[in-house]
């Protein structure tokens, strides 16, 4: 793929995020609708391509978003991007299933390495940003974690950014 028409994202997991794991909530559901326009923006600044690392959470969305915009725009693909073969394995179960039927319907998948080890997952970040020309991150502002990591790294990378700010959903 080619560099200048890659988009990757960052994103926070439910943990992190003040509805938790219900995306049925009004909050949730206004962000889905921001990372649609903001692919909708990259999609228009020229990107085509986009990698995402199929964590729990803002990833799912944005891929689900991704899969959306593939819907409606041309040249559109979705790479998923796995640190490692078991980054599901622990997760509940309707997740699981979410989490394969978007890998199936990638069209690329990128496995960072077999084996989970305490670096596997800012390698699949750096894997991504290195990758890009622009990201789209979900952020609440945290100086640590691994979406501050990541959108530090693709700011020193030069990348161009779209910032969803968290408390523009609370």
């Amino acid at each position: 793929m080619d560099r200048e028409t890659s988009c990757c994202f960052t994103g926070h997991r439910p943990d992190k995020l003040p509805w938790g794991a219900d995306e049925a909530d009004g909050r949730c559901l206004r962000l889905k609708a921001a990372l649609g326009a903001a692919l909708d923006r990259a999609y228009e600044a020229g990107a085509r391509h986009f990698l995402c690392g199929m964590a729990r959470g803002c990833d799912l969305y944005f891929a689900q978003e991704v899969l959306e915009l593939r819907a409606r725009r041309p040249g559109v693909t979705l790479e998923g991007v796995r640190p490692c073969e078991s980054q599901a394995d622990r997760w509940p179960e309707e997740e699981r299933v979410r989490y394969q039927a978007i890998l199936d319907q990638c069209d690329y998948e990128t496995l960072i390495q077999h084996h989970y080890d305490r670096f596997c997952m800012m390698r699949r970040n750096r894997y991504m940003v290195d990758r890009s020309a622009r990201i789209i991150a979900v952020y609440d502002g945290t100086p640590r974690g691994g979406t501050a990591q990541t959108l530090a790294y693709a700011l020193r990378k030069q990348l161009e950014t779209d910032i969803l700010t968290l408390e523009d959903f609370t």
